[in-house]
């Protein structure tokens, strides 16, 4: 131990070096001063975001595309609770994710000092872990745990908190190396027995989607569906894990779902699900699948023990990580018997069928506008969305071709999208980058537009404005008629904000000018902001308002 003494700041910032951290994002604030000081020159990106919420969706985002914990830092106290939306989509969405939050001294603790929060209790259920460093030379192996946690079983959000004398305090700590993995593979028994079901049943559907996969799984899983002849469905917003071009791709499984996939689940043999949890929005608010003894002869594989068993009771339940078994189903696919082939083709094309646009009303049509982008966009565009009725144009008519295009909250979280697409034009700066959003959506995080203008992060912003809150006005005229209440929306001229930071704005009505706009804002080498004129009674691709 012959290194010269430091600052706590200094230690944990080399710790994140040696885990490999290139970027974190944060908003700054005077509990965690060490730790922008050791940021200082250290070669590590740091992005400022404008709200604690942006900066932990950003981290979010980052996690996802990378399958590394993404970083942010945060002060205490407001900055703290302004992060939890990012670390309750990193949850839900099982995203690696490791949020440090400054903390008041540890000489001024349990008195309510200022800004004083016990974050064990607030963030308990919201992370995988929570825990406060309170010794400087335990600084690297609680942050090499960190990683060993965000990233084994079913991956998920980390929160640390940094007392203000520790990380200002002086001392040596050796920095730990990369967190080692669990491999997470199955046993060969269990293949063995994955695969002799799927051979054996007649009416197979394979959904995948959940956290921990990898580009090269998606590719393992699409092979062993050629290979084995079955339909692949992916879950709630994970439509990115398989081409939606491959011939055994059936479509989504989550809000709005295609009637005929429903039946598909609801009638097959052998549903094997690699990945997803099976939640309220995969499976129909729990009644694709019948709880607690489904219909199907369930096959759960899942990373998390705990989740296996826990609504439904499979047949078979295996835990391992979802990419580890892709790699296994692939290298023991076997060829299936040749009716299977007939099976396919007619799911298949139910998905094409699905496809076909249903003409809403409007001078400017969600739809048009989605097929649009997946006309003109490069197969490697990556399109990041929010919550809200917009995104269900998106969700039944984009087709995603690529790994990790679509950066979305299976949480449901309202703002996603920017941040999203902030992060993902950092890290993948040749990629083009489009973020949908809502009206409402955009104006919870419209904010972060000034960072992407700061890092000249080229994302394009495509914002619905119906002039309310969608969803919510939708539900209320099912359940209560003619009677909107709290759902109204008056909304600036988004594309002026845009202009404002000296960007690409434009207001565009009718589908014509959206495809002009769009090819301007392509070419103009600065973030941009459309901002579309919808009609308010297009609720959604198969409801108006007066329906």
């Amino acid at each position: 131990m012959d290194k010269p003494e430091t600052h706590g700041g200094q230690i944990l910032v080399d710790a994140l070096k040696a885990q490999g951290v290139n970027r974190v994002f944060c908003v700054p604030g005077e509990s965690f001063l060490s730790a922008l000081d050791g940021l200082y020159q250290s070669g590590i990106d740091t992005v400022v975001a404008r709200q604690e919420g942006g900066a932990s969706m950003m981290a979010e985002a980052h996690g996802k595309l990378t399958g590394r914990p993404g970083v942010a830092f945060v002060t205490r106290g407001p900055g703290a609770t302004n992060a939890a939306s990012g670390v309750h989509v990193a949850f839900q969405d099982s995203t690696p994710m490791i949020l440090f939050i400054g903390q008041v001294a540890s000489d001024q603790k349990d008195r309510e000092a200022f800004q004083e929060v016990d974050y064990r209790a607030m963030y308990g259920p919201l992370a995988k872990w929570v825990a406060e460093i309170d010794r400087l030379d335990r600084i690297p192996e609680y942050v090499s745990h960190a990683f060993h946690v965000a990233q084994n079983g079913r991956p998920g959000p980390v929160v640390l908190a940094l007392p203000e004398d520790m990380l200002s305090g002086r001392g040596v700590a050796m920095p730990v190396g990369r967190a080692t993995l669990a491999s997470g593979q199955a046993s060969s028994d269990d293949i063995a027995q994955i695969t002799a079901r799927l051979k054996a049943a007649e009416r197979p559907l394979v959904l995948i989607g959940g956290g921990g996969w990898t580009g090269e799984a998606a590719q393992a899983i699409a092979e062993f569906a050629r290979i084995a002849q079955i339909p692949v469905a992916a879950s709630f917003r994970c439509q990115d894990f398989m081409s939606n071009d491959h011939p055994n791709y059936a479509g989504d499984v989550g809000i709005g779902i295609n009637p005929k996939l429903a039946e598909r689940v609801r009638n097959a043999d052998v549903l094997c699900v690699l990945g997803p949890r099976l939640g309220e929005m995969t499976t129909s608010g729990y009644k694709l699948v019948s709880v607690p003894q489904p219909t199907q002869s369930l096959i759960h594989i899942y990373p998390d023990p705990d989740e296996l068993g826990r609504v439904y009771r499979p047949e078979l339940a295996v835990c391992a990580r979802p990419n580890a078994v892709a790699l296994q189903l692939r290298d023991a696919a076997q060829d299936a018997q040749a009716d299977r082939v007939d099976l396919v083709r007619q799911v298949r094309a139910e998905y094409e069928a699905w496809q076909e646009p249903e003409e809403t009303p409007g001078d400017l049509k969600m739809e048009r506008v989605v097929k649009h982008l997946a006309a003109v966009l490069p197969e490697d565009a990556i399109l990041t969305n929010g919550a809200g009725n917009y995104s269900a144009w998106l969700h039944r008519y984009f087709r995603y071709r690529n790994w990790r295009t679509q950066l979305a909250p299976t949480s449901g979280s309202m703002g996603y999208g920017l941040p999203a697409a902030i992060a993902a034009k950092l890290q993948a700066p040749e990629k083009e980058v489009i973020c949908l959003a809502g009206d409402g959506c955009f104006q919870m995080v419209m904010q972060e537009f000034g960072t992407a203008a700061q890092y000249g992060a080229n994302v394009i912003v495509l914002i619905a404005d119906n002039g309310m809150y969608g969803t919510i006005r939708m539900h209320q005229q099912k359940h209560y008629p003619k009677r909107p209440s709290g759902t109204q929306l008056v909304n600036p001229d988004f594309a002026a904000i845009a202009r404002a930071y000296g960007s690409f704005g434009a207001l565009v009505e009718t589908n014509e000018a959206f495809e002009s706009a769009l090819a301007e804002a392509r070419a103009a080498n600065a973030p941009a902001i459309i901002h579309m004129k919808t009609a308010p009674k297009a609720l959604s691709p198969k409801l108006l308002l007066e329906d």
